[in-house]
Order: structure tokens, then C-alpha cells, then sequence
């Protein structure tokens, strides 16, 4: 969600929620019963990402968003695997609904979140916010995996307080339950004096190039878990 223009349209912001949300039910989500697995076998690793759009390729070729990227990063290292669980549109609250299943199925050793955007947008509680954040890392460290979170900052369209708040939802969340932090994944991107050309049509979605410097924002904390 592109810093320099998102939200300077209030038009925009409500046709881009709706877009988002029916993209999302139209998507789907076949909820897997959880099932008994065997044991995590020794070295192997597995990272779960339960993101939204900027995880889930919006509006990308295939292989070109930073999560494919960071499987390509990591090719010669195979023992770590990747789940992409991201889903245009998703909130912390879809996220924390789906992670139990996700979880189940896949036994990741890390799971990475990247969900709170959507929130902003859609003006939910951040109180709400923090809560569904604090309850997905509980809920994947007592699942044995290690977790990092990754912030977002708003724009000034919201208000100084209002981003201020939003940005320590995820320090606070992080310092709390002792996890690694990302404190804003579009650093480099979003706050460049050019950021309008490293965004696609809507202004909202970074393109293609800029999702390099995306892992390059993430890859330090999350290569200190692996």
C-alpha cells in the first residue's frame, strides 16, 4: 500500500476495498481438516507466509512477487521449503481464522505475517488489530514455529496520530512476544521521491521491481531464524 498516494482518493480507497474483497471471496479458501502429521523431521525447514496482496502477487506474473523471490533465494538450500498462504484482500482477523488449519497441514517452522494493511483501510479497530496479531504469533509458537512479523506504516492522509498508532501495533505485538520485526516492509519503495514509478496503475500495489527491495527488507530478519 503505496505511502506517497494511497488514500488520496477517497473513491479510490472504497472501490479498491470492495475490488479486494469480492477478489478475495471469489478466491476462496478450502479449510483443511487438520490431520494427525508425522513428526517434523530433523533440519528440514518450512516457512509459512499468511499475507495479503503484496505477498500474494496482486496484479504480478507469476514469480515476480517477493516470496517467489525468496524461494529463488533460497534454492540451494533444500531443506527449507516455502507455503504461500497470501490472500488479496486479507485482514488480520481472515488470517487469524484460517491459520489453525494452516498450521495442521503444513508444520512450518517459521511463519511469516504480513497482514494489517487491510485493516487500515477498511478503518477496523486497531485495538482489533493488535489483538488478531498477538493471537496468530501465540498461536504459531505454540505450534513450534518461530514467527517474524512485518509492519506497515500509513500514509499522512490518515493523520499523524492515527499512523503513529498503527506502526507501534506491530513494535508492541513483536516486543511482547519476543519475535523479529520488520517495522516497514515497503522501506526503499513508498517513501522514494519517485515512489508514484515503483507503483502499478492504482498507486497502491508496488510493480515488479520493486519487490526485490521487499525481500531485501525482510531477508535479514528472517535469515537469523533459519
Amino acid at each position: 500500500m503505496n505511502q506517497a498516494v494511497l488514500l488520496a482518493n477517497p473513491h479510490r480507497r472504497r472501490h479498491l476495498v470492495s475490488a479486494l474483497a469480492l477478489g478475495a471471496l471469489g478466491m476462496g479458501w478450502a479449510h483443511a481438516a487438520p490431520s494427525k502429521k508425522p513428526a517434523k523431521a530433523k533440519g528440514l525447514q518450512k516457512i509459512l507466509v499468511l499475507g495479503d496482496s503484496l505477498s500474494a502477487e496482486y496484479g504480478l506474473a507469476r514469480g515476480t512477487g517477493w516470496v517467489a523471490l525468496l524461494g529463488q533465494k533460497l534454492s540451494d538450500r533444500p531443506q527449507v521449503s516455502i507455503v504461500n498462504a497470501s490472500i488479496s484482500g486479507e485482514t488480520t482477523s481472515g488470517g487469524a481464522r484460517r491459520l489453525a488449519d494452516l498450521l495442521a497441514l503444513h508444520q512450518p517452522t517459521h511463519v511469516v505475517i504480513e497482514l494489517g494493511a487491510n485493516d487500515a483501510l477498511r478503518g477496523l479497530s486497531l485495538k482489533a488489530t493488535q489483538t488478531n496479531l498477538q493471537g496468530m504469533v501465540r498461536q504459531s509458537q505454540a505450534a513450534g514455529a518461530q514467527v517474524l512479523l512485518v509492519g506497515m506504516m500509513l500514509p499522512p492522509n490518515f493523520g499523524q496520530r492515527y499512523g503513529e498508532s498503527f506502526a507501534t501495533v506491530f513494535s508492541d505485538v513483536a516486543k511482547a512476544s519476543q519475535v523479529a520485526l520488520v517495522p516497514f516492509m515497503l522501506k526503499g519503495v513508498a517513501d522514494r521521491t519517485d515512489a508514484r514509478d515503483w507503483f502499478q496503475a492504482d498507486g497502491l500495489h508496488p510493480l515488479a521491481k520493486a519487490h526485490p527491495t521487499i525481500l531485501a527488507n525482510i531477508w535479514p530478519a528472517l535469515s537469523g531464524l533459519l
